[in-house]
């Protein structure tokens, strides 16, 4: 099976320090992919999830504007966690990984950058789908 896992990586944002407060910056040339949606989570209640699907085509950077928070992503073969709380280090996640949202603190805030706007059809919302779909695409 192809593991995403290997696939997903930390990417650093320019920091642009100074005595009136931090800048970083997310451009076209920061992550792989042309950005052509952008929303955010916030006032994510305590012990609720979110996320709890794959992409089929749709690549995502998220980023901890404010808090932390845990990213939980399975490639059909592997599982890993990444807790987010640093709003000038990003996760990217590429196409065919799932992944849940979870342990937000107080405050935080999930910033999501994407590679297309929203469309159904892309998006496989059970997992048991998305185990069997990784098995039949990737023999």
């Amino acid at each position: 099976m192809k593991n995403n896992i290997s696939k997903i990586n930390l990417i650093s944002l320019p920091k642009i320090e100074d005595q009136r407060g931090n800048l970083s910056v997310i451009e076209n040339d920061t992550i792989p992919f042309e950005i052509k949606r952008v929303y955010y989570l916030y006032d994510v209640p305590s012990g609720s999830e979110r996320g709890g699907h794959a992409h089929k085509d749709l690549q995502e950077f998220l980023v901890a504007l404010s808090g932390s928070f845990d990213v939980i992503l399975n490639d059909g073969v592997s599982e890993r966690i990444v807790t987010l709380n640093k709003p000038n280090i990003g996760l990217l996640i590429p196409t065919g990984v799932w992944r849940e949202l979870k342990n937000f603190s107080s405050g935080s805030v999930c910033l999501v950058v994407a590679s297309d706007v929203y469309i159904e059809d892309d998006y496989i919302r059970d997992l048991d789908e998305f185990i069997r779909s990784k098995k039949i695409i990737d023999k």
